[in-house]
């Protein structure tokens, strides 16, 4: 039986003990830990999805329990257009760093340009990156113009759209398996409502300077859980360092490598949806190390795009293990922890 669950705002907002939890996890998570090669990240097939919903569903389920990371193939994005989207993100991080600064990060927003300003509960250090963040709704004067970086918009718009696609179609087998309709999580990620805060983050890792080599102080990104409900990542062949614990695993700190293949999607559950699961769907710790000597130490670019709900949407589990909260006002707790006036 299908039960039904309400995506309008309630004008209610929990304790923030929730957030805090999360929080406090983090913070103990910032050590180097060690690398286990035993644990399997699994690749699910999407091809034929109308027909094999169910039988995809069930692996997808799984492997959300299991690790709460796995990689996605047969998703439907051609190769030719990641890697034009890749190309563009490297063209947008070549600009000149007066050119970006015209577009800067609005924090409260998720949108626009940043460089060093995510500092991480887990290591207090700045990730050594920089991003850009494109949420649909938010966007006015934040796009470079044709003349600074011509078809930018219209490419990262594009390719934006058909993360969402992937993004729903995984989302829709675990609206099943929580007993929600298949389209609940379209919903409630809805692009053409002014509430819409699902984003496409361009990322670029700075090339590791031979001084720093050695110096595990810094971190391209810290170990940290996405506030999200999915998060779709494209990774360039080569580009490795993406790490995956998780939480059973946090005391050990056993980490496991996600190598980057280009034409799978790395996905993995985020916060907002191991809320709405009511903890059955586990958000799991992941970072960026920074290359050890001998590995490959040039820049490392990537694409992420997060399912966020919109702001109006209402996160309660089909259970109601937790106070029902705007996911807007879920969002707001998770980014003001993380990033530094900006």
């Amino acid at each position: 039986m299908t039960t039904t669950a309400t995506t309008a705002t309630t004008g209610t907002t929990a304790t923030d003990t929730y957030a805090l939890a999360e929080l406090d996890k983090e913070t103990r998570m910032g050590a180097l830990g060690s690398e286990t090669g035993a644990r399997e990240i699994r690749r699910i097939d999407l091809s034929n999805f109308a027909h094999r919903q169910d039988a995809i569903a069930d692996e997808l389920w799984d492997a959300a329990v299991d690790v709460g990371f796995f990689q996605v193939v047969g998703h439907g994005i051609d190769l030719a257009e990641v890697r034009k989207a890749f190309a563009m993100t490297e063209r947008f991080f070549a600009l000149p760093e007066s050119v970006k600064a015209q577009y800067p990060l609005r924090k409260a927003l998720n949108v626009g340009w940043e460089s060093r300003a995510q500092v991480r509960p887990s290591t207090g250090t700045p990730d050594q990156k920089e991003s850009y963040q494109i949420t649909r709704p938010h966007m006015e004067g934040l796009w470079p113009t044709d003349e600074e970086l011509a078809g930018f918009q219209a490419t990262m718009l594009a390719f934006e759209g058909q993360c969402w696609q992937v993004a729903m179609q995984v989302l829709s087998c675990f609206a099943r398996k929580l007993g929600f309709a298949p389209d609940f999580f379209a919903h409630a990620h809805d692009p053409s409502k002014a509430s819409y805060q699902s984003t496409l983050r361009l990322l670029h890792y700075f090339a590791t300077p031979p001084e720093q080599q050695a110096h595990l102080g810094l971190w391209r990104a810290g170990a940290h859980t996405d506030f999200d409900c999915l998060t779709l990542l494209f990774q360039r062949q080569g580009q490795g360092g993406l790490q995956v614990c998780p939480g059973k695993e946090m005391d050990s700190q056993a980490w496991t490598s996600v190598t980057p293949d280009e034409e799978a999607i790395t996905c993995n559950i985020g916060d907002m949806l191991m809320r709405w699961s009511d903890d059955q769907l586990p958000s799991n710790f992941h970072r960026v190390k920074n290359p050890l000597p001998g590995e490959y130490m040039g820049p490392r670019y990537s694409i992420a795009f997060f399912a966020q709900a919109n702001r109006d949407a209402t996160i309660e589990g089909p259970g109601r293990k937790y106070p029902a909260i705007a996911a807007g006002d879920y969002l707001n707790q998770r980014v003001a922890a993380n990033f530094k006036a900006y």
